[in-house]
């Protein structure tokens, strides 16, 4: 059993003991404590929560627990029920609430579910306000309501049509052209909500012809949910068998976004963002941010448009915050996440199927070619695995020092960078364990490099080990 107590929210393998699991006394403790934590924010005298869930077997439960527990703290409840992490972003701030939780494990395994805690503007709660939502919970800081105060439930299911109608209105979306283009599409939508929405965005932007793979919201699975090629085998033979102009998958909070060429070959992940930044600057220059792990093509086409790219932290809320500081048109992360904040601040797979469908039918040739149009990058992801007595900021310290000559960002663990090429070491919050990812124009580059790195990493390991038994 599995309890994950981040910045970011709440998440866990259900059952299992108390603090060992997701159990129901977790989900009430963790509920408790965000209740608290939005009363202490909100002016109002009586909170309003938004809550929303994907199709997980779980959610349902998940879903009672919650309600109970908010209507215990006396905060008012509008339950959309089945939704998507965007969709309830949206709608806490149509809704004018105080906070949002959406019940998700995004692409973990079906055993999983999570909290996802948003603020009164729909977005996901800053690293200070997690740690004292943390904080809260671990100190037992809530007291619940007396019988004459406890909050009450409205249910709204009408946000995946308000949620449509705002992607549709905005002016970049050309719901003629892709008609006209009249493409034939696959989706996977892996038995989660996005079943239900992508085919109801998909004929309002007029696609007719559209193939359906794991569509019911069941929340069994039928591989692994994240979105990588690996998963993807299903849907690519489909795809190319069905003669389609392309597939599209998304995750099962619908707030990544797979892509698949005609060919039935991977579109990657990486270039998502890439492709909807670069037919959203079409419309006028402007600038982009993604983390420092994503792809270096989106500066490149950034760039192309006259525009500036900044790399943030990992994590959507590092992203989110510097797109406001440098008012970005567009940003995102590299596993498929599109944030466009002429919508909301969040990422949003609708919103990038809009996009990306729109460019397409506007290129007027096929998914392949347009790939094919980008600057092309290969990312190799790799990790180090070391033991507790090792340091390791230590360790990203003497990789710093090593590479001192070449250009160094320091905001996320070390970034060094190589003219075209980078690498990028974080170490794990959680394990003692260093990701190394690295990049090139050539896939056998970018994986020496990695290796290089992982080799230096090491010869650091036997210094630290030379001096700790030199002192010994």
């Amino acid at each position: 059993m599995s309890l994950i107590k981040s910045i970011s929210g709440i998440r866990g393998t259900i059952g299992g003991k108390p603090g060992e699991g997701l159990s129901p006394l977790d989900v009430v403790k963790f509920t408790a404590a965000f209740a608290v934590f939005i009363k202490s924010k909100s002016k109002n005298k009586r909170i309003k929560i938004v809550i929303g869930r994907d199709a997980r077997i779980s959610g349902d439960m998940m879903n009672n627990i919650v309600i109970g527990a908010l209507q215990g703290m006396g905060a008012d409840i509008i339950d959309i029920g089945l939704s998507t992490t965007p969709t309830v972003e949206i709608a806490v701030a149509d809704e004018k609430a105080d906070g949002g939780i959406i019940l998700t494990a995004s692409h973990n395994p079906k055993q999983w579910n999570a909290l996802k805690l948003l603020n009164a503007q729909g977005e996901f709660i800053s690293e200070k306000d997690g740690a004292e939502v943390l904080s809260i919970a671990e100190n037992e800081g809530y007291v619940f309501a007396d019988v004459n105060s406890l909050g009450k439930v409205t249910k709204n299911d009408t946000y995946f049509k308000k949620h449509i109608d705002k992607i549709l209105a905005l002016p970049m979306v050309d719901v003629a052209a892709i008609k006209k283009a009249n493409f034939k599409v696959v989706i996977d939508c892996v038995n989660s909500t996005g079943g239900i929405v992508v085919p109801m965005l998909l004929q309002a932007l007029g696609v007719e012809k559209i193939v359906k793979l794991y569509c019911d919201p069941t929340g069994e699975f039928p591989h692994n949910p994240e979105p990588l090629p690996e998963n993807l085998r299903d849907i690519a033979k489909v795809v190319k068998k069905e003669n389609a102009s392309l597939g599209i998958v998304v995750d099962p909070d619908v707030d990544r976004l797979a892509l698949v060429c005609e060919d039935g070959e991977m579109f990657g992940e990486e270039y998502t963002l890439v492709a909807c930044a670069d037919y959203v600057l079409s419309f006028g220059k402007g600038n982009t941010v993604s983390n420092l792990s994503s792809t270096r093509a989106l500066r490149d086409v950034t760039e192309k448009h006259g525009g500036t790219h900044s790399a943030s932290a990992v994590g959507e809320v590092n992203v989110v915050k510097m797109m406001k500081d440098t008012k970005a048109l567009i940003g995102g992360e590299g596993n498929g996440g599109v944030i466009l904040p002429e919508l909301h601040y969040g990422r949003d797979a609708l919103v990038g199927i809009a996009l990306f469908l729109s460019h397409l039918a506007k290129y007027g040739k096929s998914c392949s070619m347009l790939r094919s149009s980008f600057p092309d990058y290969h990312i190799s992801k790799n990790k180090i695995e070391l033991t507790n007595e090792i340091d390791v900021d230590k360790i990203l310290i003497d990789i710093k020092e090593k590479y001192k000559k070449q250009p160094v960002n320091t905001v996320d663990g070390v970034k060094i960078e190589f003219d075209k090429e980078w690498v990028h070491l974080r170490k794990s919050n959680t394990e003692p364990i260093i990701r190394i990812y690295s990049e090139s124009e050539s896939e056998t580059t970018a994986d020496n490099l990695a290796k290089k790195i992982m080799a230096d990493i090491r010869d650091c390991i036997k210094t630290q080990q030379v001096t700790v038994g030199t002192d010994n």
